[in-house]
């Protein structure tokens, strides 16, 4: 990757010209350190390395026996050089130019064809960085992702809304800030969304290291889950297989174009969290009853079709009585007879020629024991769903909610909470020791800018997490072949108060 982006400087430079590498690295060496995600933290951080590794990377040189370091106008020209070719929408100097020629000159940076070319080739360094940081051993290790956004605010402040001139970070947008922690409240920032697609483990598979694989930083302007879907899509494109895609209800409650079905298309498997609108019942196809993604049948008793989600925090009997109820729902659904086929047509049969309920339409489920639930009501007009024996579904049925598991069963209860892992992401970029991602952490503007500041920072944390996963691995084989190493144990003393503390013995007084 260092190579793409020696092809941004320029050619035929003077001798202590400096490479792409020797800028990432220094910048990766001062997070590393703790330090925030400023040039003159990254030239300070290379000016501390050894002599022979400033030599190696370029950044001193050797002349007639003297070595001459880089400067820092040096190091700061090449990290804006690098910055220019990949900045889709490069913020040029405009003094003495009218208010009225800025704004007409920044709408066209960002509609020419230059800046679509540069977007292509920012999101091309964005995924070789963030990829190159993944060691080859786990690039196969699991195809499931958990996918989620956060507030990224820039260093800029907003300008009032009658002033034309825009902000000194013009890429930048106001964004909402959604805090569910007890307590914390919503609030308006003035940034960027930044975007993860961490590594989990597959269902039933090994414990995996929770590593970046994709990231994506844009303006609250356009829409998270599209630009998450393309992220994704492009991450298939480049030859790895999408297996689980998990996401919360912020993707979910998206319309299915921009986000369901591209995924889809690309052979995701979502494993989502509803938006409270989107639960419950929403329409009808063939008579049957389309609810949290799947089709029921049109007699289910309406209690069942209003259940929800488990709460957070449920006892053990709560768990259960709710796990009961989902199971009897599930006997009204409509099982699948076949796969979906290339274009997305599945066939469904009823519950009750499945042999899951009694319905006296169907004559033969009779035939089945008072264990199983009896349609006690059902329509007088009979649809096509219950007509027939098996109904065809198209594609666009429940395209928005559809889903690898039954919405609030058991199975999808656990499969969802593989997401935590994209929470844990955005922890581990907040901690302190790597700088700790918060404003002023990063006080460039642009978006090319904060973009390569952050997937710097990412790239820093997907090493810490190799190391120490496998240094916990090894340490978990060692003490299966060892075993547990024995502490030794103290004997417990009592605790004798010092001399000063001990009390006095009581001296006798004389009789009378």
């Amino acid at each position: 990757m260092p190579a793409a982006l020696d092809e941004l400087l320029p050619r035929g430079g003077r001798p202590r010209q400096l490479a792409a590498k020797a800028v990432l690295l220094g910048i990766m060496l001062a997070l590393d350190a703790g330090r925030p995600a400023h040039v003159l933290a990254a030239w300070r951080a290379m000016c501390a390395l050894p002599l022979s590794d400033q030599l190696s990377v370029g950044f001193a040189q050797s002349k007639d026996g003297e070595f001459h370091r880089a400067t820092y106008r040096q190091f700061s020209d090449t990290f804006s050089v690098l910055c220019r070719g990949i900045d889709p929408t490069p913020v040029p100097s405009f003094r003495g130019v009218p208010d009225e020629e800025r704004v007409l000159h920044l709408a066209a940076a960002r509609t020419g064809v230059d800046a679509e070319a540069k977007r292509a080739r920012l999101d091309g360094a964005t995924d070789a960085l963030v990829e190159a940081s993944v060691p080859a051993a786990y690039k196969s290790a699991s195809s499931s992702l958990a996918v989620d956004w956060t507030d990224h605010e820039t260093w800029s402040r907003a300008r009032p809304q009658d002033d034309p001139q825009p902000s000194n970070d013009p890429d930048a947008s106001f964004g909402h800030a959604k805090r569910n922690a007890p307590g914390a409240k919503d609030y308006l920032f003035f940034g960027y969304y930044a975007q993860v697609a961490t590594m989990v483990r597959d269902e039933g598979g090994v414990r995996v290291p929770e590593l970046v694989r994709r990231i994506a930083v844009h303006a609250p302007a356009v829409d998270p889950a599209a630009v998450m879907a393309q992220t994704l899509v492009r991450l298939s494109g480049d030859g790895i297989a999408l297996g689980d895609v998990l996401a919360d209800c912020g993707y979910s409650n998206r319309v299915p174009e921009t986000f369901a079905t591209p995924l889809r298309r690309a052979g995701a498997n979502l494993v989502m969290d509803l938006h409270p609108g989107d639960r419950g019942r929403h329409g009808t196809f063939e008579g049957a009853i389309a609810a949290n993604g799947t089709l029921f049948c049109p007699a289910t008793p309406a209690p069942l079709l209003d259940l929800g989600p488990l709460k957070r925090g449920a006892s053990e009997e709560e768990t259960a009585a709710h796990d009961a109820r989902f199971a009897e729902l599930m006997r009204y659904k409509l099982s699948a007879l076949s796969a979906p086929d290339a274009e997305g047509y599945q066939r469904v049969v009823c519950p009750a020629a499945a042999g899951k309920v009694r319905c006296p339409h169907k004559a033969a489920s009779l035939a089945l024991s008072f264990e199983h639930p009896t349609v006690s009501h059902p329509p007088a007009e009979l649809p096509r769903c219950c007509a027939q024996v098996s109904i065809t579904v198209a594609p666009q049925v429940n395209e928005k909610t559809r889903q690898k598991h039954d919405y609030a069963g058991p199975a999808h209860r656990d499969s969802y909470a593989r997401r935590t892992a994209a929470e844990r992401t955005y922890a581990s970029l907040a901690d302190p020791s790597i700088g700790g991602i918060r404003r002023g952490w990063c006080r460039l503007f642009g978006l090319a800018k904060n973009t390569l500041m952050y997937v710097l920072a990412v790239v820093v944390r997907n090493v810490r997490i190799v190391e120490s996963f496998e240094r916990r691995k090894a340490e978990e084989a060692r003490t299966q072949s060892v075993g547990p190493t024995r502490r030794r144990t103290r004997r417990h003393q009592p605790d004798t108060p010092a001399p000063s503390e001990q009390p006095m013995p009581e001296v006798p007084t004389a009789p009378g």
